[in-house]
């Protein structure tokens, strides 16, 4: 028979999260493939473990992948983890989980913490429908492009993030998407966590200059049209919140009696309230003739 491929959850900052069904799997396991083994070691040691471990990590996947699933081809059990959190999200593993697919060989999740999700059930952000984009380009233009593409997504947005480029990137985010709601969260399960809720461009200036960030970071956006959020953002009415296409044309109002052209002024408007500029400009047209008859 041959052995079964885990896909283990391990804890993102407190041990205390992992499961006991986590546990029994590393045990149990004829080897632990691991991202980093050290930071792995540290983890399997504090819990009496002795499994023996191997390296799989994004520069030697290719030939690991062939390697774990001859192992699993003869019967071998292996747990494979990542640093923190679950396997494959934003870290390595598609391959070995593609391959032992292709040859037919049992692949088993393992569920526990993954950074994302904890982020976004503390957010006060929509969790009904959200799109996980991962990290975004570090070069600003890719950056500004990506954001571009995600720009008309209803669902809340969602991306990891270095704290070295936190700031650059809810910069670039306020430029493109409008000053959507937003929730910033570091340390998850840690000592010094931390999740910083508001707008973005309150949290850009938050996090401008901030030299004492540290550790991997979550950034959560609210999605297109979504406006009058929990956090004041642009768009939020002192009242009820207003109809979209109420919001948007007065906006455009204001900004063309402050001195910008119609076009300049719609286009604002729209990336303002995370609004595509065609879709923007039909809701201003179709106000208007409402407004001729």
């Amino acid at each position: 028979m041959s052995g079964t491929l885990y896909i283990v959850a391990t804890p993102i900052g407190n041990l205390e999260d992992i499961t006991q069904r986590a546990l029994r799997v590393l045990r149990e396991a004829d080897l632990v493939a691991c991202e980093d083994t050290r930071r792995t070691r540290v983890l399997l040691n504090h819990f009496g473990i002795k499994t023996k471990t191997i390296s799989y990590h994004e520069h030697n996947e290719r030939e690991r992948a062939a390697e774990i699933c001859e192992l699993l081809a003869a019967g071998k059990n292996v747990a494979l983890v990542s640093d923190a959190g679950t396997p494959l999200i934003n870290d390595p593993g598609f391959r070995v989980v593609n391959a032992a697919i292709e040859q037919e060989l049992p692949v088993v999740p393992i569920p526990g913490p993954a950074a994302f999700v904890s982020a976004l059930v503390v957010s006060g952000l929509p969790s009904d429908e959200f799109y996980f984009a991962g990290f975004l380009p570090a070069r600003a233009n890719a950056r500004r492009a990506k954001l571009e593409e995600l720009s008309a997504i209803p669902a809340t947005l969602i991306f990891y993030e270095a704290p070295h480029r936190i700031a650059i990137t809810l910069t670039a985010a306020l430029d493109t998407l409008g000053n959507r709601d937003a929730a910033v969260a570091r340390e998850l399960t840690k000592i010094h966590e931390e999740i910083a809720r508001g707008s973005l461009s309150t949290l850009a200036q938050r996090f401008s200059g901030d030299a004492r960030a540290r550790g991997e970071m979550v950034l959560i956006i609210s999605g297109a049209g979504s406006i009058g959020g929990p956090f004041k953002s642009a768009g939020k009415s002192t009242g009820e919140t207003q109809p979209l296409e109420q919001t948007l044309f007065g906006r455009v109002s204001e900004l063309e009696s402050e001195g910008l052209d119609a076009k300049a002024a719609l286009k604002k408007a729209a990336r303002e309230l995370g609004m595509k500029r065609a879709e923007a400009y039909r809701l201003i047209v179709a106000q208007k003739n409402r407004r001729n008859k």
